[in-house]
């Protein structure tokens, strides 16, 4: 017992040492960097983090390459436990959404509200209220006038998603509720021709094909969608918070400055690109780099209208 004991405690010393000399380098990165996407491939945070992965492969010369690791049912949890579990020192990046600073250290899983250190937030979704183009309404005073008196079902993503509790703070405060509500694998214009649902909360790129035929009801988010600048906000038309849903790059808690540093410059510049830019024109979401105090600063404000949505609705 004594030798496994020694012999492990040496193992440990030298994975330690391993790490210390990846993370103190000032040639940050000296070898693979992982980026863990813990949803599948195809999203916004995929293909941005993705340019991510090639910038920092072309600035540096070090392979740089996106891990997707969809939670299923547990949503993004598990793939940010996979980075908590690495080494803090930048060689495994996480690319999160609100819910894992936000909800995280609620769920008992391991993750405290100090696990993570942001690099920076970089995407908004463009997340939509729509309805079919022959509903008698087009905005939410409409919604929730015709609501009161006719059975309207909500179509979403996830019951706990930003977008859809948003909804319900929505309905709440202005005096109506969703007769029913389901969670769909995919929501588009078929959702709407079908009949499935009355109202859904998705994605502008999924109803894309569609939207001259449809109603957009408002958009989930601080801003309006520039592709849509006739629409408001939820957060205009209701009197709700404006929480969004938005994407950030994560580091586990004790990685080195200057490899934090060289993160945050690689993914601004990646998002200030061309490439990053031409797909916000295209689909309606918001790519930006807000920078770590910041992004920090809004992670504190974010938990404050989470709790007041929160509190609309009765959670």
């Amino acid at each position: 017992m004594k030798k496994i004991v020694s012999a492990f405690a040496g193992a440990a010393v030298a994975l330690t040492m391993s790490a210390a000399a990846f993370a103190g380098s000032h040639s940050y990165p000296n070898g693979p960097v992982q980026f863990i996407v813990p949803w599948p491939p195809g999203d916004f945070e995929d293909i941005l983090t993705r340019m991510i992965a090639a910038e920092m492969q072309a600035s540096t010369g070090q392979p740089a390459s996106v891990v997707n690791r969809p939670g299923g049912g547990d949503g993004p949890f598990p793939g940010a436990l996979e980075v908590l579990e690495a080494p803090a020192d930048g060689s495994v990046v996480g690319s999160f959404v609100i819910g894992v600073p936000l909800v995280g250290p609620k769920l008992g899983i391991g993750i405290e509200e100090d696990s993570f250190e942001p690099i920076g937030i970089f995407l908004t979704y463009p997340f939509v209220l729509a309805a079919a183009g022959d509903a008698p309404y087009s905005n939410m005073a409409e919604l929730a006038a015709h609501a009161k008196d006719n059975d309207v079902v909500l179509g979403h993503f996830g019951a706990g998603l930003t977008p859809t509790a948003a909804s319900f703070a929505a309905a709440a405060k202005m005096g109506f509720a969703f007769a029913d509500d389901s969670a769909f694998d995919m929501l588009d214009c078929n959702t709407l021709s079908s009949g499935d649902a009355d109202v859904i909360n998705t994605t502008l790129a999924l109803i894309e094909p569609c939207l001259s035929e449809i109603n957009v009801l408002a958009n989930v988010g601080e801003e309006r969608i520039g592709k849509l600048p006739e629409v408001g906000t939820l957060a205009e038309q209701a009197g709700i918070p404006d929480l969004e849903l938005w994407n950030g790059l994560f580091v586990k808690k004790g990685t080195p400055q200057n490899v934090k540093d060289k993160l945050a410059e690689i993914a601004k510049k990646a998002m200030m690109s061309e490439e990053a830019q031409t797909l916000a024109k295209e689909t309606g979401a918001r790519v930006y780099w807000q920078d770590a105090d910041a992004s920090a600063a809004r992670i504190v404000t974010d938990g404050n209208k989470n709790a007041e949505i929160k509190a609309l609705i009765g959670n």
